[in-house]
C-alpha cells in the first residue's frame, strides 16, 4: 500500500512539472531539386480536437542564401500549414481533425552563393492539449490565483490522461474482438478442411475398392 501511494505521488509530481525541453537539430541546405529527399520530419501523436502549438526558433535571416520551409500535416492527409522562409521565433497553432500521428517537416534550400555547407539550427517545441494553452493569459482574464491556475492545468492534464487511457482501452477491445473473430474463422476453416479431407479419403477408398472389384483383383 505504501509503495502504491509513493507511485501515485511520483505520477502527480510528473504531471505538475511542465515539460518544456525543446528538440534541437541542424538541417543543411541543399539544391531545390533535392529538397524533398532531404526533408527532416518530427512525428508526434495527437487525439482528435486537441489544440497543438508548434514553436520554432531558428537562426539566420531572410536573404542569407537559404530558405527554410515547413510543412505540418498528419497521417490522415490533413494539412495544417506550409510556412515559407521561416526564421527567428514563430508559433503555429492548430486543432487536430483526427486521432492520428502528425509530422512537422522542414526543408532547407540554397537560394544564393557564398556559403560553404550552409545550414540552419532549429529548436522545436511541440505542446499538445493543456500544455498548449496560455495559462498566464487565462490566469489574468479569469483573475485566478497562481495556485488556482496550476490546479486547473493539472486537472486538464489528468483529464487528457484519462481520455487517452479510455482511447487505449477501446482500441484494445477492438483488437481483442478482431483476434477472437479471426480465431473463430480459422477454427471453422480448419474443421471444414479436415472434414473435406476425410470425405475425400473415404471417397477414394470406396472408389478404389469398386475399381479393384471390377478388375477382379479382390
Amino acid at each position: 500500500m505504501e509503495r502504491l501511494i509513493r507511485l501515485l505521488q511520483c505520477a502527480l509530481l510528473l504531471v505538475a512539472l511542465p515539460l518544456s525541453l525543446a528538440l534541437k537539430f541542424d538541417i543543411h541546405a541543399v539544391q531545390p531539386h533535392d529538397a524533398a529527399k532531404h526533408e527532416r520530419c518530427i512525428r508526434n501523436f495527437v487525439a482528435k480536437d486537441q489544440l497543438v502549438v508548434v514553436t520554432t526558433i531558428t537562426d539566420g535571416h531572410r536573404g542569407d542564401g537559404q530558405t527554410l520551409n515547413m510543412h505540418i500535416r498528419d497521417a490522415m492527409g490533413n494539412d495544417y500549414g506550409r510556412p515559407k522562409d521561416v526564421y527567428g521565433e514563430n508559433r503555429y497553432a492548430f486543432t487536430s481533425h483526427a486521432d492520428s500521428a502528425f509530422d512537422v517537416c522542414f526543408e532547407n534550400t540554397i537560394t544564393g552563393n557564398g556559403q560553404v555547407n550552409p545550414s540552419r539550427h532549429i529548436e522545436l517545441d511541440i505542446d499538445i492539449g493543456a500544455d498548449a494553452k496560455d495559462w498566464s493569459a487565462i490566469q489574468a482574464s479569469e483573475k485566478l490565483k497562481p495556485i488556482e491556475a496550476e490546479l486547473r492545468r493539472i486537472e486538464e492534464v489528468v483529464g487528457e490522461i484519462v481520455s487517452e487511457m479510455d482511447y487505449l482501452r477501446v482500441r484494445e477491445q477492438k483488437l481483442r474482438d478482431t483476434n477472437e473473430s479471426t480465431n473463430e474463422r480459422v477454427k471453422w476453416f480448419a474443421l471444414g478442411t479436415i472434414g473435406m479431407l476425410v470425405g475425400l479419403g473415404a471417397w477414394q477408398i470406396v472408389y478404389l475398392r469398386a475399381y479393384f472389384r471390377s478388375k477382379h483383383l479382390i
